[in-house]
């Protein structure tokens, strides 16, 4: 663990404890999961952590498949429609 630290320090500059604090907090507001406990439920910082990045591997997961169902819808449409250069404005 000191191992990491010293090459974290090293590259960034250092977080405080109180940006930390502020910092999952925040997350905890924003996580549709957690975000929905009572206030007084106690959830770690990794937990919050944890759920952030799947909630933006599935948010990504998401864009992807949203991303391929244009691409197809583009596909079924005249290139020179107006529904065309919709779709062509969201994929971009």
């Amino acid at each position: 663990m000191s191992n990491r630290r010293s090459r974290q320090s090293s590259s960034a500059p250092r977080i405080s404890d109180d940006q930390m604090i502020d910092l999952v907090t925040k997350l905890r507001q924003i996580l549709p999961e957690i975000g929905q406990r009572r206030r007084s439920d106690k959830v770690s910082a990794s937990k919050v952590l944890q759920e952030t990045c799947n909630y933006i591997r599935n948010l990504n997961r998401e864009v992807n498949n949203l991303s391929e169902r244009l691409s197809q819808l583009l596909e079924s449409v005249d290139e020179d429609s107006p529904e065309a250069a919709v779709i062509r404005s969201l994929l971009m």
